[in-house]
C-alpha cells in the first residue's frame, strides 16, 4: 500500500463521524432477539461460511461480560478478515497475508464498493486507524476499553458486504488449516481440576498478570473449565502475550515498551519478544530470563513454520472452531501456569507443597524444540530407524521355492564387500566425530552391525541439540540433512511396498519370468541396503550433533562440506529413482553405493586433516 493510499483517509475525523451512526446500529440491534436478528440478516452472513459464529457475535454484544463482547469481537475480526480473503482468491489474485493490505486492495473496492472498504479501514486497518483487530489479538485493550457500539456496526457492515455481493458469485471457502501435531505437543501433564485451580489463584498472586487484564484471565480459566478450549485459547493468547510485554520490558528494561499501541511506535509483540536482538541491536534479555526451554516452547507454539502457529491460524481465521482440540487449550493454560508461577510472589513455596505444580514445571526443564528444523529433522530420523528395524519382516520365498538358475541372485553376496574393512573406517570414523558430543564411550567393532548402529542412534537423538538463534549456516546443513533424510524415506517405503507386492504376485504366479528374475535380485539387495542405509542414518545423526561446529569453520571447508551433503543427496535420490516400481534396476543400485562409500571416505579422510 503506497503512501499515498495510507493517509487518504482522515481516521479522526471519520471516526468522529461514525460515532453517532455506531450508537445507533447498536440501540438498534440491542432491540433485536436473536430470532429476528436471524431472520433479517441471517441470509447476508452466508457469503462468509460462518453465519452461526455472526450469530454468536450478536448475542455476545447483548451480554453485561464486556469480556463476552471483546472475545466476540476477536472471532469477528479473524472470520470477517477470512471471508474477505476468499472473496480475493475468487476474482483470481493471491491472497494478501494482512487485513490491512486487504482492506486497502482496489480488487476489494471494486466489488464491494469504495465507501464500505473505507469504513472498514476506519476500523480494520492500519495503525493510523482504530486498529482494532490488532490492538485486541496483540493484547493491548482492557475488556471495557473497545465500545460494543464498534462490535455492532461491525457485525451491520459484515451483513452490508454479503447484500453487495452477487448472489451468483458466492467466494469458494479455503480449507481451515488442521492441527495435526497435537502427539507432539504432549509436554505437559493433563490439566485437571487441582491445576485449575492453580491457575486461579496464580491469577490474583502473579506479577505475570497487569492488573487491567484480570477479567481476560478468570474468563480464559472459566471457559476451560466449561470445556469452552477455543475461546480460553483466544483469550489467554494476548494475555500471554501481555504478560511476556510486561516482562520483557522489565529484564530490558525499558518500560516505554510496556503499554505500546500507538500509530507512531513499533508495537512490542511476540515476534519482538522472542528475537534475539532488540531494535536497537541490544541482546534480548528474555531468553536468559525464562530460559531456553521456555523460549523453545514459545517459539514451537508460536512461531515455527512446522508447528501450530497458534496465535497467527485463530487470528487469521483459518481454524475451524468447531473442532477446536482440548489439547492444544491444555498446553496454553499449562504453559500459562509456567508463566505465572514464575512471576509469583511466593511461587517456590507453593511449588513445595503442591505436587501437580511440581510435574507441570518441571515437564518444561528438558524441553527440546519440536518444529525446528533440527527437530523436524530428529523425527525424520526416528521414523528412519523404526522403517530400518521393520526390515526383517519383508516377506519373501524360501529357498526351496527359488530355483537353483535363479538363486545366485537370491544370494547375494554384496554384504559383504561393505561390512569389511570399508564400513569398519567409516564406522570408526563417525566414533571419533561423537567423542565431543556424546559422554558414552564408544567402541567401534560393537557398532558394525546394523541393528546396533540403529539403536546408537535411536540414543543419539535423545541428546539436547540447542536450537534457539541457529547461524544460517546450520541452517543450511540442516535443510541438506532433512532432503537427504526424506530421499531414504522414499528408498524405504518403495522398497518394503516393493517387497509386499511382488510376495503377492509370486505366491499367485502371475510374475513374468523376467520379473521374477528382478524380484529375487531385489531380495538379494536388501540386506546391503539395510546395512548401507542404517550407516546413512547414523551419519547424518552424527552430522547433525555436530551441526554448529559448522558456524565455527572457515568459508573453503564450509564450501566443501556443503559440496559433499549435495553428493550424498544425489546418491539418495539417485536410489529413489532406481528402486522405484517404474525402473526396478537394483544392479544399478550396487555401483551407486559403492561409488557413493568410496567418497564418504575420501571425504573424511580429509575433513578436517
Amino acid at each position: 500500500m503506497s503512501d499515498t493510499e495510507e493517509h487518504d483517509l482522515d481516521y479522526a475525523e471519520s471516526v468522529r463521524l461514525l460515532g453517532p451512526v455506531c450508537k445507533t446500529v447498536h440501540s438498534y440491534l440491542l432491540s433485536l432477539s436473536t430470532k429476528q436478528f436471524n431472520d433479517q440478516y441471517g441470509v447476508w452472513f452466508i457469503w462468509t461460511n460462518n453465519t452461526e459464529l455472526f450469530i454468536e457475535v450478536f448475542e455476545a454484544i447483548k451480554s453485561s461480560q464486556h469480556t463476552t463482547i471483546a472475545l466476540g469481537l476477536m472471532k469477528l475480526t479473524a472470520y470477517l478478515e477470512r471471508a474477505l480473503g476468499n472473496v480475493f482468491l475468487m476474482i483470481g489474485k493471491d491472497c494478501p497475508f494482512l487485513l490491512r493490505d486487504l482492506l486497502a486492495s482496489r480488487e476489494l473496492a471494486t466489488v464491494f464498493g469504495q465507501n464500505a472498504m473505507n469504513v472498514l479501514r476506519v476500523f480494520l486497518g492500519s495503525p493510523q486507524s482504530l486498529n482494532i483487530r490488532n490492538i485486541l489479538w496483540h493484547g493491548f485493550a482492557a475488556p471495557a476499553e473497545i465500545p460494543p457500539m464498534y462490535t455492532s456496526m461491525l457485525l451491520l457492515l459484515t451483513a452490508g458486504l454479503g447484500q453487495i455481493l452477487p448472489r451468483d458469485s458466492m467466494p469458494l471457502h479455503r480449507p481451515y488449516f488442521r492441527l495435526t501435531q497435537l502427539e507432539e505437543l504432549a509436554v505437559f501433564p493433563d490439566i485437571n481440576e487441582e491445576a485449575i485451580a492453580l491457575a486461579e489463584d496464580f491469577i490474583g498472586k502473579s506479577d505475570f498478570v497487569v492488573e487491567i487484564m484480570l477479567p481476560y484471565w478468570r474468563e480464559a480459566i472459566a471457559a476451560y473449565r466449561n470445556q469452552r478450549y477455543v475461546d480460553c485459547v483466544i483469550l489467554l493468547l494476548p494475555q500471554l502475550e501481555t504478560g511476556l510485554r510486561k516482562f520483557f520490558t522489565i529484564v530490558n528494561n525499558c518500560p516505554n515498551r510496556l503499554l505500546t499501541a500507538e500509530s507512531t511506535t513499533l508495537y512490542t509483540t511476540f515476534d519482538e519478544m522472542l528475537a534475539k536482538y532488540l531494535e536497537n541491536d541490544n541482546t534480548n534479555q528474555l531468553p536468559t530470563a525464562l530460559g531456553d526451554p521456555i523460549m523453545e516452547i514459545l517459539w514451537d507454539l508460536l512461531n515455527h513454520q512446522e508447528g501450530p502457529r497458534i496465535r497467527d491460524h485463530l487470528s487469521h481465521g483459518e481454524l475451524d472452531l468447531k473442532i477446536f482440540p482440548k489439547e492444544m487449550a491444555s498446553h496454553v493454560v499449562a504453559l500459562a501456569i509456567v508463566l505465572l508461577h514464575r512471576c509469583c510472589r511466593n511461587g517456590n513455596e507453593i511449588a513445595i507443597e503442591s505436587e501437580c505444580l511440581r510435574a507441570i514445571v518441571s515437564s518444561t526443564n528438558s524441553y527440546c524444540s519440536r518444529f525446528h528444523p533440527i527437530g523436524r529433522l530428529k523425527q525424520q530420523l526416528r521414523h528412519c530407524v523404526g522403517s530400518l528395524q521393520k526390515w526383517d519382516e519383508i516377506p519373501r520365498p524360501s529357498i526351496g521355492q527359488v530355483s537353483e538358475g535363479l538363486r545366485s541372485e537370491y544370494l547375494s553376496p554384496r554384504v559383504q564387500a561393505i561390512s569389511g574393512c570399508l564400513m569398519e573406517e567409516l564406522v570408526s570414523y563417525l566414533m571419533k566425530q561423537l567423542q565431543p558430543v556424546y559422554n558414552e564411550e564408544l567402541n567401534t567393532s560393537q557398532h558394525l552391525l546394523a541393528e546396533e548402529q540403529l539403536r546408537l542412534v535411536t540414543k543419539l537423538l535423545s541428546c539436547s541439540i540447542r536450537t534457539l538463534y541457529c547461524p544460517r549456516t546450520v541452517l543450511e546443513v540442516v535443510t541438506l540433512l532433512r532432503k537427504v533424510v526424506l530421499q531414504c524415506l522414499t528408498v524405504f517405503e518403495q522398497v518394503t511396498n516393493g517387497a509386499v507386492t511382488r510376495q503377492q504376485q509370486w505366491l499367485s504366479k502371475s510374475l513374468r519370468s523376467r520379473q521374477r528374475q528382478n524380484y529375487l535380485r531385489m531380495l538379494g539387495s536388501i540386506q546391503y541396503l539395510h546395512s548401507t542405509f542404517s550407516l546413512i542414518t547414523l551419519l547424518v545423526t552424527v552430522e547433525l550433533l555436530n551441526t554448529w561446529i559448522i558456524s565455527e569453520i572457515d568459508s573453503s571447508e564450509c564450501h566443501n562440506y556443503l559440496k559433499f551433503l549435495k553428493s550424498l543427496l544425489q546418491y539418495a535420490e539417485n536410489m529413489v529413482t532406481y528402486t522405484s516400481p517404474e525402473k526396478n534396476k537394483w544392479d544399478e543400485t550396487w555401483d551407486l553405493t559403492e561409488k557413493m562409500l568410496l567418497k564418504v571416505k575420501e571425504f573424511y579422510n580429509r575433513w578436517k586433516q
